[in-house]
């Protein structure tokens, strides 16, 4: 069902029902809220998941593309990104119960063909370092290597050709190529294509019929498109609607809210599908929850992260969650596991990041008592930091930031490279560096009013990074 919210815009609302006892809260009032905030954050369309034990609600808003102006509905398919992590992270805990996997050994264990830039780090890089984003390996390689079943296969084969930025173990860089190798030692222990393990491991099992791989598999369905921000013009479609295949287990899924909650589910029951069917032990399902390393910054997202999963401390209370961002679409998905809650936000354009935290900082306050962390302000009295030690450059493969130093202090230009800067619709972005503490500062882009944090280390072997964005850029020497 469907309804008129403003010019051109529709939303709805279903709750779905299954037998056990608790809710997810009062639907309508959350309808609403989606409705009034996606409008306020510029939002094209969002759909949002609510479920609280075996009892989810869902709600929609807006359009699936504004050139087209097809409403958004419960069962529309949103390209969720980086959470898809999360479900190849699964995959290798599944074959891990099945005893064909250690996580501690080298991948060379089971890809004796694998050579990365560096030979020593290509024996010691184990499944854990990638699943963890400890392996070093440069993360942000998105090479097309075409649409066939052989993709990530022809994909990992190229990676001796991707810098290494630090050691293995070191410290925490998000990598998206380490998941596609992750993803590579699950086709090569299952026979199977990433696509098809996914779906005949996870999906098939867990009856999720509107969770997809490939575009011409969306097509069959009501589906986004990403919308890119031009300043303060309206979103408008964009000109790519995804990645190369060969990015699959890095963040490809393309799902409906729902299918996103079931998910969810699985790992709330400890592994369990809801016909009885235990697809991953309790015992893995609760290690990938469990905190691997600590975060350089844990303003940005989590204060640590897990085996696939982001961890979360809001409230003193720990949740476990992800985001996935793509060409113009953002999602979100959070786990309260001692209130068996799970919510998700999928969304096509806008302030999407902004949307997700005031909706779920309601959410959350109303469904959990649970109070989310305030974003990150300027502190109100100056700190006064010697700079000159962070001037300079910093690169890695997609990026290159800059930290100038003018007549008002560090500047931080962060410049888009290689393939991705074809497909963003700003290459440049540059902003004020405001110190918090000698080590850390914020910037604030003009897309959004949220202040980032920017994080100055050294490792005590003494290479120097800045941490942005979640990765880690090595200062040019």
């Amino acid at each position: 069902m469907t309804r008129p919210l403003g010019i051109d815009h529709a939303a709805s609302a279903t709750l779905t029902k299954r037998p056990s006892p608790g809710r997810p809260g009062d639907l309508p009032h959350w309808q609403r809220r989606l409705a009034y905030l996606a409008q306020r954050h510029q939002v094209p369309g969002a759909v949002l998941g609510i479920a609280r034990g075996e009892h989810s609600a869902v709600a929609s808003y807006g359009v699936l593309n504004t050139a087209t102006r097809v409403p958004t509905t419960r069962d529309s398919l949103f390209q969720i990104g980086s959470i898809t992590k999360v479900w190849t992270a699964t995959l290798v805990m599944q074959l891990v119960d099945e005893g064909a996997l250690d996580l501690d050994a080298p991948i060379t264990d089971v890809l004796p063909e694998l050579r990365l830039a560096d030979a020593q780090v290509t024996r010691q890089v184990t499944t854990r370092h990638l699943l963890t984003h400890t392996s070093g390996l440069d993360g942000d390689v998105f090479t097309d290597t075409g649409r066939g079943d052989d993709c990530v296969e022809r994909f990992v084969r190229q990676l001796e050709e991707a810098a290494l930025n630090h050691a293995p173990g070191a410290t925490f860089s998000y990598c998206n190529a380490g998941f596609v190798l992750a993803g590579r030692v699950i086709e090569k222990l299952t026979g199977m294509s990433w696509d098809r393990a996914l779906r005949e491991r996870l999906c098939l099992p867990l009856g999720l019929r509107h969770t997809v791989t490939l575009p011409e598999e969306a097509l069959r369905f009501r589906t986004a498109v990403g919308h890119d921000n031009q300043g303060d013009a309206p979103p408008r479609p964009a000109p790519v609607w995804g990645l190369p295949r060969s990015q699959g287990p890095a963040g490809l899924i393309t799902a409906t809210a729902e299918d996103v909650l079931a998910f969810a589910r699985l790992h709330l029951t400890g592994g369990i599908a809801p016909d009885g069917t235990r697809l991953l032990s309790k015992r893995a399902a609760q290690a990938m929850t469990e905190s691997e390393i600590q975060l350089p910054d844990t303003q940005s997202l989590g204060d640590s992260w897990g085996v696939g999963w982001i961890r979360f401390g809001w409230d003193g209370r720990r949740l476990i969650g992800h985001d996935g961002s793509t060409l113009g679409q953002a999602a979100f998905l959070r786990i309260l596991p001692d209130q068996d809650l799970a919510v998700t936000l999928l969304t096509n354009g806008g302030a999407a990041k902004d949307l997700y935290r005031e909706l779920f900082g309601e959410i959350f306050a109303e469904l959990a008592e649970v109070v989310m962390p305030p974003t990150p302000q300027p502190p109100a009295v100056p700190v006064s930091v010697d700079t000159r030690r962070y001037v300079g450059r910093y690169e890695r493969a997609g990026t290159r930031i800059d930290v100038l130093d003018g007549t008002q202090g560090l500047r931080l230009r962060h410049t888009t490279t290689g393939p991705l800067a074809d497909l963003v619709a700003e290459r440049v972005l540059e902003a004020k560096l405001v110190p918090v503490s000698d080590s850390q500062f914020l910037v604030q882009y003009a897309d959004s009013p949220s202040w980032v944090p920017v994080t100055f280390y050294s490792l005590p072997t003494g290479e120097r990074y800045v941490h942005h964005g979640m990765r880690a850029t090595p200062k040019v020497p």
